[in-house]
């Protein structure tokens, strides 16, 4: 917690409940999710709390922003370098933590500034998948 002290993230109550709820969380939650979840321990806690300390968190580099889903937006505490599988059905998102091998031709390499990399994998989870056969 004094990680985010020394970055400027003043650290309230509710604050710390929603970093204990991310901390390890893989399920990439929504904000709506998060709210839900610590509003049972803090019930006077706001919308805006939760939304603004997501926006702290991932100013400061500590949260990804996950726009994979057009209804919501998720967000993913892992901050080290990894990929997704997402079901195209229920929208779950699973880490694949493999790195992948892309050549990017040189010309594009030589005047583009990369700075990361993603890879997105869309398919069926394997619920989904149960749950087809089933119908």
């Amino acid at each position: 917690m004094e990680e985010f002290r020394s970055m400027g993230i003043k650290l309230t109550p509710q604050r710390l409940a929603i970093l204990e709820f991310l901390k390890g969380n893989k399920n990439h939650p929504s904000a709506e999710e998060i709210y839900r979840e610590v509003k049972q321990k803090y019930p006077m806690m706001s919308f805006a709390t939760v939304y603004n300390t997501l926006e702290a968190l991932k100013k400061k580099g500590n949260l990804i922003e996950l726009t994979i889903d057009s209804a919501r937006r998720r967000y993913d505490p892992d901050t080290g370098s990894h990929h997704h599988l997402i079901c195209t059905r229920c929208r779950k998102i699973v880490d694949i933590n493999t790195e992948f091998s892309i050549n990017i031709p040189e010309a594009d390499r030589a005047s583009f500034e990369i700075e990361g990399k993603h890879v997105e994998f869309y398919g069926v989870c394997p619920y989904c998948k149960k749950k087809k056969k089933e119908e």
